[in-house]
């Protein structure tokens, strides 16, 4: 019977011994992990940084790939405004 009773009394240690083992390696993890959250956070918050100047720059080009077309409008019908003078005065010109 003094056999059947030690068992259970080593396994009770046994088992105290790994829940401290675990408890305490749980604590470091849990220093680990908030240590990596606090990364992955200022990397997100980098990343929001990056992404909204790129936008920026994203915008200011749009703005200036607009300013162009519009200029690029304007000369085309500036020129063809002139092409139709010219046609008109050659007409002219011909008749004579």
């Amino acid at each position: 019977m003094k056999g059947k009773i030690q068992h259970p009394v080593r396994m009770l240690t046994l088992a105290a011994i790994a829940g401290a083992f675990i408890g305490l390696t749980g604590c470091a993890t849990t220093g680990q992990l908030e240590e990596l959250q606090n990364k992955v956070n200022a990397d997100i918050a980098a990343v929001k940084a990056d992404a909204a100047a790129a936008k920026a720059a994203a915008d200011a080009a749009n703005a200036k790939a607009n300013d162009a077309l519009r200029i690029a409008d304007e000369a085309n019908r500036r020129s063809m405004d002139t092409e139709s003078k010219i046609d008109r005065m050659f007409k002219k010109a011909m008749h004579k």
